[in-house]
């Protein structure tokens, strides 16, 4: 009965549109968004475990707006309003005059898309990379792969271990990936990608020690502070995995209407999993999964930042991440089959 509740309006929704995408569109446009659909929650699978690292820190209320406001933030903010914002910016054109491009020449559309890729990968790359490295850079009571783990916390005894790595791999993949016009591109981007993470994460742990008084007492203003800015944390993380796939989806569809729906239906079932993994305890169940997540999010980057230069496919993209959480998820009951 839970899980009916949990994915039962994203059933439902996925099932509305299915049916309202063969009556406007037809047959051929049914298979399109559905395949989106699957691509999306192929894609998204790791991205779902690290929500729910940060959804369980949230109270009802919050997690309550990331089923709502945040479904529709991700849908038509992330899958359809921020791409047509990226492609104005890069191609210096007004909002309505890249929407009316969309629609009446989604081509032309998807080349300027394509002309912001390395924007769009050194931002998304870098903010995915911070994820990663703060996780693993840090000393943990509990580790998965042992000896990497092990090696990476001495490392990251270092101040600002994660950022000068981070700081790093985009120095190196912009002088050596990046393609000489889109150099000065790339590293803004990147330090755009760096400074949000930074941003939104700092607030956010900011209003949650904010709130913790002396008694061990939560204040409510700081919370729900602390819980807005965890909100945008959630929204940006979201926005860094939604362009892999929106650019992807061009491959599938032109039409960006049939995009925002196919990786609509996707993400709602993303969200889904993600408040069942929080409302089972899954992660304090499974306790590699987060670690798999991370090296998945880790891996992500790595790729963003090679399509810097190279083509790489969404199956292997969707392969690695899957590979790693299911290797995880193994890990983990092997470890509980042999107790504490």
């Amino acid at each position: 009965m839970t899980v009916l509740r949990t994915f039962g309006w994203a059933a439902g929704v996925t099932a509305a549109v299915l049916v309202a995408t063969l009556v406007v569109w037809g047959p051929g446009a049914l298979a399109s968004v559905a395949v989106l659909g699957v691509l999306e929650v192929s894609l998204s699978f790791d991205n779902a475990v690290i929500n729910a690292t940060v959804l369980r820190r949230m109270g009802a209320f919050w997690q309550r707006m990331f089923l709502t406001v945040g479904i529709l933030i991700a849908v038509f903010g992330m899958r359809l309003f921020l791409p047509l914002l990226v492609v104005s910016a890069a191609a210096r054109l007004g909002p309505g005059s890249v929407l009316d491009m969309a629609v009446r020449d989604p081509d032309r559309y998807a080349e300027h898309l394509d002309r912001a890729h390395p924007a769009i990968a050194a931002f998304g790359g870098m903010f995915l990379l911070m994820i990663a490295a703060d996780f693993l850079l840090t000393e943990r009571d509990i580790r998965w792969l042992a000896p990497l783990e092990r090696a990476l916390a001495r490392a990251g005894r270092l101040d600002r271990a994660a950022v000068l790595f981070a700081l790093g791999v985009l120095l190196v993949s912009a002088v050596t990936l990046a393609q000489p016009e889109a150099l000065t591109t790339t590293l803004v981007a990147g330090l755009l990608g760096l400074l949000t993470y930074l941003l939104v994460g700092g607030l956010s742990q900011h209003f949650e020690q904010q709130g913790r008084t002396s008694d061990g007492t939560t204040a409510v203003g700081a919370v729900g502070r602390a819980a807005f800015f965890l909100f945008l944390y959630l929204e940006v993380l979201d926005a860094s995995f939604s362009f892999d796939g929106v650019v992807g989806a061009f491959a599938i569809s032109r039409n960006i209407f049939q995009i925002a729906l196919g990786l609509g239906i996707g993400a709602m079932f993303i969200r889904s999993l993600t408040v069942h993994l929080v409302r089972r305890g899954t992660l304090d169940n499974y306790v590699c999964l987060e670690h798999g997540a991370h090296y998945a999010i880790g891996a992500l980057a790595v790729i963003l930042f090679l399509t810097l230069r190279y083509d790489v496919a969404q199956a292997v993209t969707s392969g690695v991440g899957v590979a790693l959480i299911t290797a995880a998820f193994l890990s983990s009951l092997v470890r509980n089959r042999r107790g504490p």
